[in-house]
């Protein structure tokens, strides 16, 4: 037997013990089938790998429906804290049912799937750290008791710090690929102020660093690498542009007597549009990301234009604008052109919007709006303007998208300060991300390649 097969069963934490003569000839031949199987994904990194994610009888998502999942303990140093960040990965995501580990029974012998089928299990994960440092995880579909594929993963740094955490959330990430066809968000981080400066935190609220002395108003490059932000510097608030992995800073804007502030950048990384406070009012001007001179895009004549959001192609913008009389939200050109009012006050009693941002897939827009006295997070389908209401415990603005177009950060007062939670807005299951000193303007990063 190939020493790859040895490798392969020896990890295996969980089994069915053989009854020695007692197996019949079609249990035997049963078994053998299931040696060949494992050997054939054992060879070439397991030719699984190939297949396109999500195509699982047993394992496709169904809508309005979690699928099950169990992740098996993992032996070894730093064992237990991989098991639970992938664990709680599954369960941040909101797509998946999570059973706990400790309620399966361990056994000598191939992988006992009858044991999984009867704790309502659909899918095990199965995770064993490597002598390279590396991790191989096999995804299992119990229904069809089989292996769906495998995969060996690197998880370089030392135990607990941002590289290693990268690491494994990016195996949380690959394996909800497999199952579901898109990656997950568990290796991103949200960018939000606190106590006047920059900070940065994992989708799972660990991880927490500061990436700049002072600023406000972050938002991520499509690269992943580089925060927009504006800082108070006197007179005026430059927009300014660092890197998180070096921390070189920039100043972009540095217009004496205004002030710059929430910038964003667009999806090809090339354009910054801020909104500019002056003595002619408020308007949005667009900059080169690499530095130039800025161009005004919108006419308020006087009127507040604030708070833009690009389109995920980004032809267009979103922004908050009282040229109406009372706060909105409207979409333009990138030039400003071909102005259009998205929100009316016509719904309910909501007479206040702002914070809009336009979700990944481009079918949504997030914004916060005044509904019987207190702030809550609302979209708004872009194809037949119906509105829904996501959040409605406490107050809560500021929304930002994350890179699944299905999860929001924003920032709420419902723990009694102000702190960023997490919204599911399929379901509406909420989770405070931090703690501690007060959070706001928050911005989900894209998925991330490197911590």
């Amino acid at each position: 037997m190939p020493s790859g097969a040895n490798t392969l069963f020896s990890s295996f934490p969980f089994f069915s013990k053989p009854r020695g003569r007692e197996i019949s000839l079609s249990r035997a031949l049963s078994a053998l089938c299931f040696v060949l199987s494992a050997l054939a994904l054992s060879v070439g990194d397991v030719r699984a790998q190939d297949r396109p994610p999500g195509v699982s009888l047993g394992l496709t998502m169904r809508p309005g429906q979690k699928t099950t999942l169990l992740v098996l303990p993992v032996r070894g140093a730093g064992g237990d804290s991989v098991s639970e960040m992938i664990s709680r990965d599954f369960v941040n995501s909101d797509r998946f049912n999570v059973a706990p580990s400790s309620s399966a029974v361990a056994n000598d012998g191939p992988l006992n799937y009858p044991v999984f089928e009867k704790l309502a299990v659909e899918g095990v994960v199965q995770a064993t750290l490597l002598p390279s440092g590396w991790l191989r995880v096999v995804l299992h579909d119990v229904g069809k008791r089989s292996i769906v594929n495998q995969k060996d993963f690197p998880l370089t740094g030392t135990l607990g710090d941002a590289r290693w955490r990268h690491g494994v959330h990016s195996v949380s990430d690959a394996v909800e690929s497999w199952i579901t066809g898109q990656s997950g968000i568990a290796a991103t981080r949200i960018a939000f102020e606190r106590d006047g400066r920059i900070w940065t935190v994992d989708s799972d609220g660990a991880g927490l660093r500061a990436v700049t002395s002072r600023g406000l108003s972050p938002d991520w490059a499509p690269n992943g690498r580089s925060i927009v932000y504006n800082v108070l510097d006197g007179t005026r608030n430059p927009v300014l542009v660092t890197d998180v992995t070096t921390g070189t800073q920039r100043t972009l804007t540095s217009a004496t007597s205004m002030q710059d502030f929430s910038p964003t950048v667009s999806p090809d990384g090339r354009t910054v549009v801020f909104a500019r406070n002056s003595e002619s009012g408020t308007e949005l001007y667009a900059v080169p990301f690499e530095g130039g001179t800025p161009r005004r895009i919108t006419v308020g004549r006087g009127r507040e234009s604030i708070q833009p959001s690009f389109s995920p192609d980004g032809q267009r913008i979103v922004f908050s604008s009282d040229r109406s009389g009372t706060n909105e939200v409207y979409m333009s050109d990138i030039d400003g052109t071909n102005v259009e009012l998205l929100t009316s006050g016509s719904y309910g009693d909501r007479s206040d919007r702002g914070g809009p941002a336009w979700s990944p897939d481009g079918r949504l827009v997030a914004y916060h709006s005044l509904n019987g006295g207190t702030w809550q997070i609302m979209t708004i389908n872009l194809r037949d303007k119906s509105v829904r209401q996501v959040t409605t415990d406490g107050r809560n603005e500021d929304p930002s998208w994350a890179p699944d177009a299905r999860h929001l950060v924003f920032t709420s007062h419902r723990s009694g300060s102000r702190q960023l939670w997490i919204v599911d807005t399929e379901t509406g299951r909420s989770r405070q991300l931090t703690r501690g000193s007060e959070a706001r303007l928050s911005s989900w990063s894209p998925r991330l390649t490197s911590p």
